[in-house]
This record gives structure tokens, C-alpha cells and sequence, in this order.
């Protein structure tokens, strides 16, 4: 998914924990989507800074995308288990037919899309140190959304 594309639909999901997050309904204030697997260590190390950052940051919409990334992967009670267990309040889309994923062109867990107020894709980064790339763009994103409601 390239930079300044448009947020996509979050429809076509097996299920949703937290309340279903639409589109139409996201937009006004920036939203961070964040891909996530149960199978992946690196995103259970990192579910508990998106926490801290959901904190840090009540400005900011926040939707958790599960990508099954194994046969495995696919039983949705242990997703619902870990989203429990690591205390993920935020809406939290069990994908297990990848139609988000492929909707954001995703390929890699954890990966986090940061999108402006208007759905406007502003910065996305994957990895072991997708947050910490993050935090200067975010910072950007809010500065300018605070810079627009003066």
C-alpha cells in the first residue's frame, strides 16, 4: 500500500472483538492499524507498547488487524484468548481470510498504518522496530491535526 492511498474497508472480517471498526466511522481523527499473529513473538513483545501508546495518545483511533500466518492460526478462540490475556480494549479484526491484509497489501507482522484524519495513509513500517519508526511521523500526524482544530 503506497503513502497518501486512501484507508480501505475493514468488511469481509470472520469476526470482530471490541466492537466492529468501520471506515465511515474512523474518520475525523487519525487511526493507527496494526497487524498482528498469534504465532508472531516479536507482536506479542509489542502489544503491550501499543497499549502504552493507546494511552499516551487518546487522540489517536486504534484497530487491530489478526493475520494468521499458519492452519493454526486460524482458530479464532486462542486469538480471542491472546487479545484478552494482553488486554487489547481496541477493536480487533479476526482476519482469517486475509481480506484486510490484502485490502492494506500487507505481507509482514507486526506492521503498524498510520493514517491522518481524512484516511489519508501517511506512514506504515513492519518489523522488530516498527514502533519506534513510527513515533516521528505519529508526532507529525497529531501536530498537524492540533494545527487544523486551532
Amino acid at each position: 500500500m503506497r503513502l497518501k492511498t486512501e484507508i480501505p474497508e475493514l468488511t469481509g472480517i470472520a469476526e470482530w472483538v471490541n466492537g466492529e471498526a468501520k471506515k465511515e466511522d474512523l474518520l475525523g481523527k487519525p487511526i493507527l492499524v496494526h497487524f498482528w499473529s498469534i504465532s508472531c513473538g516479536i507482536c506479542k513483545e509489542s502489544l503491550p507498547d501499543v497499549n502504552k501508546m493507546r494511552e499516551e495518545y487518546p487522540q489517536l483511533q486504534f484497530v487491530g488487524v489478526h493475520m494468521p500466518r499458519s492452519e493454526k492460526d486460524l482458530a479464532i478462540d486462542p486469538v480471542k484468548d491472546t487479545i484478552t490475556k494482553y488486554e487489547l480494549t481496541h477493536p480487533q479484526a479476526i482476519d482469517n481470510t486475509h481480506t484486510v491484509v490484502d485490502r492494506f497489501e500487507n505481507q509482514f507482522v507486526p506492521a503498524f498504518y498510520l493514517f491522518d484524519a481524512s484516511g489519508v495513509l501517511r506512514h506504515r513500517s513492519a518489523g522488530e522496530k516498527a514502533l519506534k519508526l513510527l513515533k516521528n511521523p505519529l508526532e507529525r500526524v497529531l501536530n498537524e491535526e492540533e494545527k487544523e482544530a486551532e
